[in-house]
């Protein structure tokens, strides 16, 4: 899309793209599909984690994010801790500088609002303040698509996200836990509508049809230590995740089951080495996933899945296969419910390996209702973000559409 004036708009990107999440990458992959679609003459670029890797792997200029590139090691020397900090004033002028230069900054999903995971306050809540702040300075649109969120305890992190939230000029979120919890935060969200996860709306691979015969198992792990306010219990709660899901697996196995292993960032791969380890068959193997089509793949070929990471269990449900989610935020319960397979759900805070698998079979059971559900839903799931883009481009795209005045959040 080109403006009146004949000059191409300028749209950023945003986020913790490029840095070994899948799921953020997905959600990039999305974005830069919808903009190839119905902007095509936009001039796109990145701010992000993994710059080198998104330059590389989707073709758009990149910038890293942080002008200290020992951002998210642990500073114990004095240099390295006065590095930190100049960086955290570097990155207001670099972050303004980059915002000014856009017409439009799309953040594409992810869980940008919320801290179901350990999270400092100072580090990515901090650059989107910063670019929301700058957005809101320079006139710049920052949106903020299909988004996750959740209530934060912590006061620093919660008032970064909810001034982020407050200052970008168009909103939208995963699920409608994430709207009333920025609600809850004192963001006015009256305007601001749910769409599902950006995820839904990349390509599906075909499944394999059923053999008849019990066919391999996919079960999605993660270096799971419980989220922000767990950090006292943090290698407690490992342990029993760990301990359950090895003991799970070997169940499997025991049964003559194949397992194959997957992972959602790179920082899984030691569970992964520790399950197996522990199992030690050669029916346990892992995937060498690179992206979310490459999950969506892996769990397409499985008659089963049960999956911690959240875009683990998008993928499965997206690729139709009945899926029990190891729950570790309400953000998992919210998409299983979304789905249809709210029964199918397992705290991976406590993970009781028997009891996992009693809930196993039960999904084996029902295998051929619930992929019929599932395939309803995704059809659902796919015109609602149809729906998500042509908001989109009525908000941050006024002149390609006429029809639509800008919104601006509160």
């Amino acid at each position: 899309m080109t403006p009146a004036n004949g000059t191409p708009v300028r749209v950023g990107v945003f986020g913790l793209l490029g840095s070994g999440n899948l799921g953020n990458d997905g959600s990039l992959e999305a974005v830069l599909g919808y903009l190839r679609a119905e902007h095509p003459e936009a001039v796109v670029d990145a701010l992000c984690g993994g710059a080198e890797v998104v330059a590389a792997r989707y073709g758009i200029p990149a910038t890293r994010l942080h002008w200290y590139g020992g951002e998210y090691r642990t500073a114990s020397r004095a240099g390295a801790i006065a590095a930190k900090g100049l960086g955290k004033i570097v990155d207001v002028v670099r972050t303004a500088a980059w915002a000014r230069r856009h017409d439009v900054v799309i953040v594409p999903g992810m869980g940008v609002l919320e801290a179901t995971l350990p999270l400092r306050p100072w580090g990515f809540p901090y650059s989107l303040f910063l670019l929301c702040a700058s957005g809101r300075l320079f006139g710049t649109r920052v949106a903020l698509v299909s988004v996750g969120a959740d209530t934060i305890r912590d006061r620093p992190t919660r008032a970064l996200v909810r001034w982020s939230a407050r200052l970008a000029g168009y909103r939208s979120f995963r699920d409608a836990l994430s709207r009333d919890a920025m609600r809850a935060m004192g963001v006015d969200t009256a305007r601001d509508e749910v769409y599902p996860d950006l995820a839904f709306s990349l390509p599906t691979p075909s499944a394999s049809a059923p053999s008849g015969a019990p066919g391999p198992v996919c079960v999605g792990v993660m270096d799971f230590h419980g989220g922000n306010d767990d950090r006292a219990r943090a290698e407690e709660i490992h342990r029993r995740y760990l301990d359950g899901t090895t003991r799970f697996v070997r169940a499997l196995v025991e049964e003559g089951r194949s397992v194959r292993l997957l992972t959602g960032d790179e920082c899984d791969a030691p569970v992964v080495a520790a399950i197996m380890d522990a199992v030690d068959s050669p029916l346990v193997t892992a995937a060498e996933a690179a992206s979310l089509a490459d999950l969506m793949k892996e769990t397409a070929a499985a008659d089963t899945v049960v999956a911690t990471r959240y875009h683990n269990l998008i993928c499965a449900l997206k690729a139709g296969t009945p899926t029990l989610a190891l729950s570790y935020a309400a953000k998992s319960d919210a998409l299983m419910d979304r789905m249809g397979l709210g029964a199918y759900r397992h705290p991976a805070r406590e993970v009781d390996a028997d009891r996992l698998l009693d809930q196993f079979r039960s999904l084996e059971r029902r295998s051929a209702e619930l992929r019929r559900t599932l395939a309803e839903r995704n059809r659902v799931a796919a015109r609602q973000l149809e729906d998500q883009f042509t908001a989109l481009t009525a908000a941050l795209f006024p002149a390609a559409d006429h029809t639509h005045a800008p919104r601006e959040a509160s």
